[in-house]
Order: structure tokens, then sequence, then C-alpha cells
């Protein structure tokens, strides 16, 4: 049976005299390959009558002005119409199957005396797991407009995620408007593809004084992903540190690799690998390590605070296309026992202690990601910072003083007090004997 995946621009905007073409994406299953493409136009009675097929059939009322182009290894057909007439206007199917009634979408054409080029749908692949980035129509040179990215169904265009701030639940973390290139342009950039990002999107501008400009990207992801599965979430604590590999293509030529942290669809660049990092991150933040060979580079982050939490991004630019990936870094104030099962696995401890009163700093790996959480005391459980090259711990006999409790002072007090009790005692019981014995004499 066809795939039911299968989608295409629901709105068509031509001129009288002119062309327009319209492309149909599908899953390039066996099935969808080698049947039958068909666009017909529904009339009045509901029935979808055929304009022109992959058979050979042609409508008379379209010979000489019709054309498809079936494209198997592209899963695409395109239709162009041509010398456009008013009663072109109406409502078409783009399908395949033996019948106009088999899997379809169904668009409006509007053919109008004067309209605007809005041009072709532009086409996207991406990979599961992977990123795309999309280039939209410039907007004004100051770049005050509201730039936004919606994908197209059945009831309209169902916004994304905006300029403003706006994201969706699902696209939290992994979507970024760049709201000005230096062409004027602005780009959306996506990672973490999943299938259901799949279908039909508009990305543009918003003028209170022209008519929009936006441009319509089909999205298409390719479920069959060469891309590992990686963690989506590292856990550290306060004052600790961590570390994580970031990954891009070892063939491309890139001319920035960085990492920004994301928020409201926006991501602030913090550091990148030619040496740049934010003032507000001197001493705490570094990209090491770059390993053209294998595609990694790795950012090691210190002396963490509870609000470093939140996503990150790993970004390798060239030219306007940029690879990405995303990270969310959970901050924990004391050390936790509990282990998160999708990103962490307990390792054997590799540093050691020099007293049986603590525990050795606690390790755990993480698919490219090692930290150290911290060293604990097994009698208050206190946080200490990890030590970094170039400074000290403070010496066990130290810690213990600081933070045992009140009542190890107390021992040289309360050990003489019963001992001088016990004395006394023993001094009580013999001369009460003495007493006895003189007493049983008389």
């Amino acid at each position: 049976p066809v795939s039911s995946t299968l989608y295409g621009s629901r709105f068509l905007t031509g001129e009288v005299g002119g062309s327009v073409t319209h492309q149909c994406f599908y899953s390039t299953t066996p099935a969808n390959k080698h049947d039958r493409k068909y666009w017909c136009k529904i009339a009045r009675s509901g029935v979808c009558y055929t304009v022109i097929s992959t058979t050979g059939y042609t409508s008379k009322d379209h010979a000489g002005r019709v054309s498809l182009e079936d494209i198997p290894q592209n899963g695409t057909f395109a239709v162009t119409m041509t010398e456009l007439k008013e009663n072109d206007t109406g409502t078409y199917r783009c399908g395949i199957g033996t019948t106009n009634r088999d899997l379809y979408v169904s668009l409006n054409l509007t053919v109008l005396a004067d309209a605007s080029d809005l041009g072709p749908t532009e086409l996207i692949h991406g990979e599961l797991r992977g990123s795309v980035t999309i280039l939209c129509p410039p907007g004004d040179t100051h770049g005050v407009e509201k730039r936004f990215w919606c994908k197209l169904g059945r009831t309209g265009c169902a916004l994304i995620a905006d300029t403003d701030g706006y994201v969706g639940k699902s696209y939290q973390g992994r979507i970024f408007i760049n709201p000005q290139e230096s062409s004027g342009a602005f780009k959306i950039l996506i990672n973490d593809l999943k299938k259901e990002d799949s279908g039909l999107y508009r990305c543009g501008t918003e003028r209170l004084s022209v008519r929009d400009s936006h441009r319509v990207v089909a999205l298409r992801v390719t479920a069959a992903s060469t891309l590992p599965k990686r963690p989506k979430f590292l856990s550290s604590t306060v004052g600790g540190s961590l570390s994580f590999k970031c990954h891009y293509d070892p063939k491309g030529n890139y001319e920035r690799k960085y990492l920004c942290r994301w928020k409201a669809a926006r991501c602030s660049p913090l550091a990148d690998a030619d040496g740049f990092v934010h003032e507000s991150y001197k001493g705490r933040i570094q990209i090491t390590s770059n390993d053209q060979e294998n595609g990694t580079y790795t950012v090691v982050m210190r002396h963490l605070r509870e609000e470093d939490a939140g996503w990150y991004w790993c970004g390798a630019k060239n030219g306007h296309t940029e690879h990405t990936s995303s990270v969310k870094l959970r901050i924990q104030k004391e050390t936790c026992s509990s282990q998160d099962p999708e990103t962490s696995t307990l390792v054997k401890p590799t540093l050691s202690s020099s007293s049986a009163a603590y525990s050795t700093p606690t390790q755990r790996s993480i698919t490219g990601l090692t930290y150290t959480t911290g060293t604990v005391t097994e009698s208050t459980s206190t946080l200490l910072p990890d030590a970094t090259p170039g400074t000290s711990v403070t010496p066990p006999g130290e810690i213990y003083h600081e933070s045992s409790s009140g009542e190890s002072h107390l021992l040289p007090v309360v050990l003489p007090a019963l001992i001088l009790l016990i004395f006394i005692t023993i001094t009580i019981l013999a001369l009460t004997k003495i007493k006895l014995q003189k007493e049983t004499g008389k």
C-alpha cells in the first residue's frame, strides 16, 4: 500500500495568461515510486476530474498547457499549468493511486488579473536527529519587524516560533530565529529533527504597511538516520564542573564552531573555538580538544551556578548553513544518589580519598560527557567544589572539624568528670563497708 505521507502547498496564486508550478512531496517507498500520480480538479458535483496523470492522460480543456514531471528518487512530482484562465480557479488534488479518491492532498488555485509571483515551494531535506537551516525573505533593514515560522495545515498556519519570544511546546530548546543576516534575510535553525516535523511551513515577516512577505517551505525528515542518539539532558551540582562533546561533519569546512545559550527562540554566543568567551563566563567556560578527524570539539564548564541551568547549543557554521545540536543542563543544589536512566550511567570512581571518613568523588559518564559531582562527607553530605588545576583543596583534618557536630568538642570535659564520679562512688562504698564492719564487731 502507498504511504500516508503526502503533502504540498494548500494555496496557489497565479495571473491570467501566466503560469504556476505545484510540487507534491511523498515518501520514497517502492509503492509510491511506481504508482500512478495524478492531478485533478473538483467539480461542483464533488467529483474530481483528472487533468493529467502519469498514465499519459491529459484532459482536452488543458491540452498543451499542463505538464506533470515525476522524480521518484527525490519523492516529488511537479505539475505546471500555463496560459492560465480565470475559470482555472478552483480546488485541485495532487495524489497517488489508481483512482482520484486514493491518497491525495487538496489545494486552492486562485487566478487573478494581477497577482505577484510568490515563487515555487522550497524543498528542504533533514535527517532524523539532525538539523536544518532555512533562509527566509528579507525584511526591513532596521530589523524591527517580527519574524515568524508556522506550520501549514487545514485550519491555517499554526505558529511555532517568532522573534517576540514565542516557542511552541514541542520546539522548546531546538529552534532559533536569527533575526537579521547581512543580506537582510533571516534564518530559521532547527535541530533534533523528528519524523513529525515533516510538512509544509511558512516563514516571513509581519508588516503593518504592506502585504506580508513570506516563503513556503516543504521540510522532509529522512527516517533512516546515520546520526547516533545523544543525551538531551545533563546533570551537575552547584560549584561542580562538567564537559561534553559537540559533533560536526568532519568533511565540512567550517568558519566558526561555537556554543550559545538558548532562550525564547534566540541563542546568545558564549564561546567559540577561536578563543572568544563571553565576559560573564570568563574562567568558567572553555572550548578545547578540537578533533577535526572525528568531527568533535569539547566544551568544559566549571564553577557551575544555579542560574546556569537551561538549554545550550553546539554549532558549526559554513556560510549560511549551520549544523547545530542542543542539550539541557540541570543544576542540583546537593548531590543526589538517584540516576536519570535516560542520560547517565555510573562508572567506578577514578579519584581516591585520604580518609575513610570521606567518600571518593562520584563520576558519571554520559556519551561524550564526563563530570565530577563533588566530594562529600558521610556525616553531613556537604558539597565541596571540584578542584581545578592551580587550586588547592582543604586538608581532611580541617574539613572534619568544620563539618563534625559539637559533641566531639565535649569529650575532653565529660571524660574527667565521669572518672571523678566513679572514684567518689567507690570511696563512699568503701567507707560504708568499714562502718558496717565496726558496728558488727560491737
